[in-house]
C-alpha cells in the first residue's frame, strides 16, 4: 500500500502556490482560502498560511485501504433500506476510522507540517483542521457545516488522526441525507483537508459576516456577527453575538462611519483552547467581556471593506469568517463561501405575510426570514430523538448543528433558546425557507410539547411567539410592469428591521418615517429621564434603565446613539432617495408610558391638543430631551452619511412657533440648509393652509397629514366611536383644504405629500390627490401596489382629458 509516487498523489498543494484554486483537488472551501490567499493579499486582506491535502489523496487513502467497494456496499444497503441510515454510516466512519494513510501521503503531510511550524517560528504550530468537499460551497448549495473541523491541533500524530476523522466525517448521517438531497453522487464526491495556522483568537475574538442582508437580500449592507473566543461560539449558535451592520455605499468616503446598526450580545460562553486533552473547551464570559462590545468602530469599518473587497473579487455575495488575534491584536479572514439562499432568492414577486388574529404573546428572538407559521410544538433535547418529532410540528431546542438537519426539513418552523443571525440554525433555515427564532433565552422552558401556537417572523428583525393557532394573509406582489408615475408614491415606515424588507418596492422614498416609533419600541426611555437620571424618583425606573443602557457610560448617549441606528437603518433601505423623518410627535399621555416619563410629563384633559409637536421642542419641559433627538440627526447626516434624511416638524400651529422650532434646531447643529439639510413642516393644522405661503418661506416642502386635518377641520375626535361616521377625509372642508394648500407651495417652489390610509383604502380620493398636482402620496409598504395602480390610472385619466381638450 505504500507504492504511490509523489506525481500521482499531488498529495499537498499549498495555499500561496499556483493551482490553489482548483475546486476538484481543493474542494470548494479550500479552493476559496486558496484564491483569497494568493489574490487578497495585494489588497491588504490578510488570510493566515497554510495548505490542502487534496481530493487525489484522499482517493489515494481509500484506494491504498481498499475501501471504495465496501463503502459502495453499504451506501448500497442503506438506500435498498437493508440498513439503517445511522448504522451503515457509522459502519462506513469506523471502516476509515481503522485504515492507516499511505507512507509519502503520511510523509507529505507531516513534512508540510513541519515547514509551516518553521515559518511561524514554533517547534508544533496549533492548527485548525478543516473538511472541504468536492462539492461544497459552491453557489447553488452550501454544504454548511457538514463535515468536521478540528481546532487547536498540536504535533503531526495528532493531525494525522484530525485528517482521518475529516475524511470520515465524509459520511456522517446529516452529509449523506444532504447529498441525497442535492442530488450528488456520494462516490463522486472526495474531501479535501485544509491546515491553516491558528489565529489566537480564543484569547481575541472572532465570528461570520455576510456582504448581502441575510434576512432581505437588501445588497448594501454587510452584517457583522462577534463574539469572545474561537469562532464556533458563533457558527454552532451556542451565543448570542454582538451584531454590526454597515452600509456599504458610504465605506469609502472620507471621515463618515456608515455604520447603520451596533446591537450588544449576551456573549454568556466562549470557546478556548483546552488543556491538553481536549483541543478546546467552553467557559463562562467574564461581566465585562459582556457588557462590552467585541469591535470597535475602526475594526467594524476595516472587516466590512474586505467583505466589499472580496465579494467584488467572486462577484457575487459571500459567508466570511474572520477572527481576530488576541496576542498582536490583528485580524484575519479564515474562510469564505458563496452566500447560498438571498443571492438566489426570485427577485420579480414578494410575498408578504400578515397577521390579522393572535393570541397572547409568549417569547420573543431574533426573526429569521419574514414568514409565519402555526402548528404544535415539539421540544427536544438530542437529534437522537428524531422518533418523537411528527412532520409540520414547531421544533423547540436549546442550539442545532448538522445533526439536526433531518429534522429541520421536516418542521414548520424552528425556535431556538441560543444563537445569532449567522448561527446554524438560522443559516439553515434560510436554506430550508423556513421562519425561525432564534436567541429566544427561554424557549425550551416555556413552550412544551403539544402546545399550540404561531410564529411570526413577519413584523421586523424581531420574531414572536403566539399563543394558539393565529389567522394570517399571505399575498404576493408581482413587481414585474409597474407604471411610472409623474406623483411620487412613497412609503410611510416606522420600524427600522422592517424598511429593508421592502427595498425591492420602486418606491420614490419615504415620506414618513416616525421616530415615535423607535423611542417607544427600542429605547424606551424617556429622554429626561437619561438625562436627569440622578434626580428619578422612581426606584424600579432606574433599574429597568441600568438594564437598558448596559455598554454605555453616557446613558444619554444611548437615546442619541440607538435613535440614530434606527434612523439610519430606515434610511438606507431608501438611499439616495430622500427619507423624511418626524420629530418626536407623542401626547403627553404617551411620553408618561416611557421608562421613567410620568416624572417629567404633566396631566392634560386633552392631550390630542395639548403640549405636542413643535410646542415642546423649544420649551424649557423638554428642549434638552429635543437636543438628543438633534445629535441623533446629526449623527445620521454628518457622521453615518446618509444626507438624504430630511427632517419634518409635526403639529406647529404658528408662524411663531416655526421660528422658535427653527431656532432651537439650529443651536443644536442644524442649520436649515447647511450640507443640503431639507426641514419640511406637517400641514395638519387649518392654520398650515391658511398661512401656507408664510410657511413655506420657512420650510422646504409639506406634508399632509390627513387625519389630524380632517380631525381639526370638521372638530372631530377621530379616536372617537360614536362620531366615527363623521370622520371623513374626503369631507368637501377638508379637500378644499387640501387642494388650497398645494398651489400655494407650490408658488414658492414647495413640494407637498400626502401621507395617510384614505388613497389606500379609497381610488377615489388618490385620483383627487392627482388632480389637484400633489407632488407625492405617502402609503403603507403593503398598499404600494393598489396606490401606484390608482396614481398611474387617475394620470392617465388627465392626460387623456388634456387631449380631449
Amino acid at each position: 500500500m505504500d507504492d504511490i509516487t509523489m506525481d500521482q498523489l499531488k498529495q499537498i498543494i499549498w495555499f500561496s502556490d499556483e493551482g490553489s484554486s482548483e475546486v476538484g483537488q481543493l474542494g470548494g472551501k479550500n479552493a476559496s482560502l486558496g484564491e483569497m490567499t494568493r489574490t487578497m493579499h495585494e489588497q491588504g486582506i490578510p488570510v493566515p498560511e497554510g495548505f490542502a491535502i487534496t481530493a487525489a489523496s484522499y482517493w489515494a487513502f481509500l484506494d491504498a485501504n481498499e475501501l471504495r467497494p465496501p463503502i459502495g456496499a453499504e451506501l448500497r444497503a442503506i438506500r435498498e433500506q437493508q440498513l439503517s441510515l445511522a448504522a451503515g454510516a457509522k459502519r462506513i466512519r469506523q471502516m476509515i476510522g481503522r485504515a492507516r494513510f499511505p507512507a509519502a501521503l503520511a510523509q507529505a503531510i507531516a513534512a508540510a507540517y513541519r515547514r509551516l511550524s518553521e515559518s511561524a517560528h514554533q517547534e508544533e504550530l496549533d492548527v485548525a483542521v478543516r473538511s472541504s468537499a468536492t462539492a461544497e460551497d459552491l453557489p447553488e448549495a452550501s454544504f454548511a457545516g457538514q463535515q468536521e473541523s478540528f481546532l487547536n491541533i498540536r504535533g503531526e500524530k495528532k493531525l494525522l488522526d484530525a485528517v482521518r476523522r475529516c475524511f470520515a466525517s465524509l459520511f456522517t448521517d446529516r452529509a449523506i441525507v444532504y447529498r441525497d438531497n442535492h442530488g450528488f453522487d456520494h462516490m463522486k464526491v472526495a474531501l479535501s483537508v485544509g491546515v491553516q495556522r491558528m489565529v489566537h483568537s480564543d484569547r481575541g475574538s472572532a465570528g461570520v459576516m455576510f456582504s448581502i442582508d441575510t434576512e432581505t437580500g437588501f445588497p448594501n449592507t454587510v452584517l457583522i456577527n462577534a463574539a469572545w473566543g474561537l469562532g464556533e461560539a458563533v457558527v454552532q449558535g451556542m451565543v448570542e453575538p454582538d451584531e454590526y451592520v454597515v452600509f456599504k455605499p458610504l465605506l469609502n468616503e472620507p471621515r463618515l462611519i456608515p455604520i447603520v446598526e451596533k446591537t450588544l450580545g449576551k456573549k454568556e460562553k466562549k470557546i478556548v483552547y483546552g488543556d491538553g486533552r481536549k483541543p478546546t473547551r467552553t467557559i463562562r464570559t467574564s461581566t465585562e467581556e459582556r457588557e462590552a462590545f467585541v469591535l470597535g468602530d475602526d475594526d467594524i469599518l476595516k472587516l466590512a471593506r474586505w467583505a466589499v473587497a472580496i465579494e467584488s473579487h467572486y462577484g457575487h455575495p459571500m459567508d466570511i469568517e474572520w477572527a481576530r488575534d488576541g496576542e498582536s491584536g490583528e485580524l484575519f479572514i479564515v474562510q469564505a463561501r458563496p452566500e447560498t439562499v438571498q443571492s438566489r432568492r426570485e427577485a420579480a414577486s414578494l410575498k408578504t405575510y400578515t397577521l390579522k388574529q393572535k393570541g397572547a404573546r409568549l417569547l420573543s428572538g431574533l426573526a429569521i426570514g419574514d414568514e409565519i407559521a402555526a402548528g404544535t410544538v415539539c421540544r427536544l433535547k438530542s437529534p437522537a430523538e428524531i422518533a418523537k418529532f411528527k412532520d409540520g410540528a414547531i421544533l423547540v431546542t436549546e442550539t442545532t448543528d448538522p445533526d439536526w438537519m433531518p429534522i429541520m426539513k421536516r418542521a414548520a418552523a424552528i425556535i431556538t433558546d441560543h444563537g445569532g443571525r449567522t448561527s446554524h440554525a438560522a443559516i439553515v433555515s434560510r436554506e430550508l425557507g423556513l421562519p425561525a427564532i432564534v436567541g429566544a433565552g427561554k424557549a425550551t422552558t416555556v413552550l412544551a410539547s403539544g402546545r399550540e401556537v404561531t410564529v411570526s417572523c413577519a413584523e421586523g428583525d424581531m420574531g414572536y411567539v403566539y399563543e394558539g393557532i393565529g389567522e394570517f394573509e399571505v399575498r404576493d406582489l408581482a413587481l414585474e410592469g409597474i407604471a411610472r408615475t409623474r406623483t411620487g408614491v412613497m412609503l410611510n415606515m416606522a420600524n427600522p428591521a422592517a424598511a429593508m424588507r421592502w427595498w425591492r418596492l420602486p418606491a420614490n422614498g419615504i415620506g414618513l418615517a416616525r421616530m415615535e416609533f423607535i423611542i417607544n419600541n427600542i429605547i424606551k426611555i424617556h429622554p429626561m429621564a437619561l438625562l436627569k437620571f440622578e434626580e428619578l424618583k422612581d426606584v424600579a425606573a432606574q433599574r429597568r434603565i441600568l438594564q437598558l443602557t448596559r455598554g454605555f457610560a453616557d446613558k444619554a448617549q444611548y437615546f442619541v446613539d440607538t435613535l440614530a441606528f434606527g434612523i439610519a437603518r430606515i434610511a438606507v433601505s431608501r438611499y439616495p432617495d430622500p427619507v423624511i423623518v418626524r420629530m418626536s410627535d407623542f401626547k403627553t399621555n404617551e411620553y408618561a408610558q416611557l421608562v421613567g416619563g410620568r416624572q417629567f410629563e404633566p396631566h392634560e384633559e386633552n392631550p390630542m391638543l395639548g403640549w405636542r409637536g413643535a410646542s415642546r421642542y423649544y420649551s424649557a419641559g423638554y428642549r434638552e430631551g429635543f437636543a438628543l433627538e438633534c445629535r441623533a440627526i446629526r449623527k445620521v447626516r454628518e457622521e453615518i452619511g446618509l444626507r438624504n434624511v430630511v427632517v419634518m416638524i409635526p403639529f406647529c400651529r404658528t408662524i411663531a412657533e416655526a421660528d422658535k422650532t427653527l431656532q432651537a434646531m439650529a443651536e443644536n447643529g442644524l442649520h436649515r440648509g447647511e450640507n443640503g439639510l431639507q426641514v419640511y413642516v406637517m400641514c395638519e393644522i387649518p392654520s398650515n393652509v391658511i398661512l401656507a405661503e408664510k410657511f413655506a418661506e420657512r420650510f422646504d416642502g409639506f406634508s399632509i397629514g390627513s387625519n389630524d386635518l380632517t380631525q381639526l377641520t370638521l372638530g372631530v375626535d377621530r379616536d372617537s366611536e360614536q362620531l366615527a361616521p363623521l370622520f371623513n377625509e374626503q369631507d368637501e372642508a377638508v379637500t378644499t383644504l387640501i387642494a388650497s394648500v398645494i398651489p400655494s407651495a407650490h408658488k414658492l417652489d414647495r413640494k407637498v405629500g400626502l401621507c395617510g390610509q384614505a388613497p389606500s383604502d379609497h381610488p377615489e380620493f388618490a385620483r383627487f390627490l392627482v388632480h389637484a398636482g400633489i407632488d407625492s402620496i405617502s402609503v403603507s409598504p403593503d398598499s404600494f401596489m393598489r396606490v401606484k395602480q390608482h396614481v398611474a390610472a387617475a394620470e392617465s385619466e388627465q392626460r387623456l382629458k388634456a387631449v380631449g381638450t
